[in-house]
């Protein structure tokens, strides 16, 4: 296993590092030593290698990932794996907020909570969360798949479009044009596979399923700006 420490080198060190010498190395596994809450760490990955961030991480991280598998032994600041297109992203302890913004690809694993606006405008990433989010999670979220083992703060799937939310605690409210509905043979096996890939053991049973009721996707002349 290769090592960087940011102890003694910059984020702009270990990042050219990454996308200029790492591929084609024969290097698969690479850990990142005393992040102490650096921004903007291993953004832009476009590779099969396996990274271990050794701490704490600021905004960010993993960001633009593509193929890389990145498990963070720590928490994360804002944007973790924002715009993700494939690939792992693992977050062992908990998230700040926008986490898998416009993710359009991948799995997204953060085993605590995630703060506010969760999967905000998601365009086809998977995220799992093993704890709750905050409130206005999968604002705007277009295609893929939201999974919180606790609970969910208020306006959960505000304005949603394609993407489902599965929600295993309580949810404090559903956002505009959200809405329950009944969990289906396949929402199941979808589920199932999510859980068992983010290594968590809950009953797919025991989650509620929450999509688009589909009224705002067109004016509506009658509708006097109540949507």
């Amino acid at each position: 296993m290769e090592s960087v420490d940011l102890a003694r080198r910059t984020v702009r060190e270990l990042n050219q590092y990454l996308h200029r010498q790492l591929p084609g190395s024969g290097i698969e596994t690479l850990e990142i030593l005393n992040p102490d809450g650096a921004h903007n760490i291993a953004v832009g990955l476009d590779g099969p290698v396996e990274i271990e961030v050794r701490g704490h991480a600021g905004y960010y991280l993993a960001g633009m990932n593509q193929h890389a598998h990145v498990t963070v032994h720590g928490n994360v600041g804002w944007g973790v794996a924002e715009n993700m297109m494939s690939g792992l992203v693992r977050v062992k302890g908990f998230a700040s907020e926008s986490a898998g913004a416009s993710g359009h690809g991948g799995l997204l694993v953060i085993e605590g909570d995630a703060s506010l606006r969760c999967g905000i405008s998601m365009k086809g990433i998977d995220i799992v969360v093993g704890g709750s989010v905050g409130n206005f999670s999968a604002f705007m979220a277009q295609a893929g798949h939201l999974v919180v083992c606790g609970d969910a703060g208020d306006g959960l799937g505000d304005s949603l479009y394609e993407a489902v939310i599965y929600v295993r605690g309580a949810i404090a409210s559903l956002g505009a044009d959200a809405r329950e509905e009944p969990m289906t043979d396949t929402d199941r096996a979808t589920l199932a596979r999510l859980l068992r890939d983010a290594a968590f053991t809950h009953d797919p049973r025991e989650f509620k399923r929450v999509a688009s009721a589909r009224t705002l996707y067109h004016w509506n002349a009658d509708a006097n700006q109540e949507y």
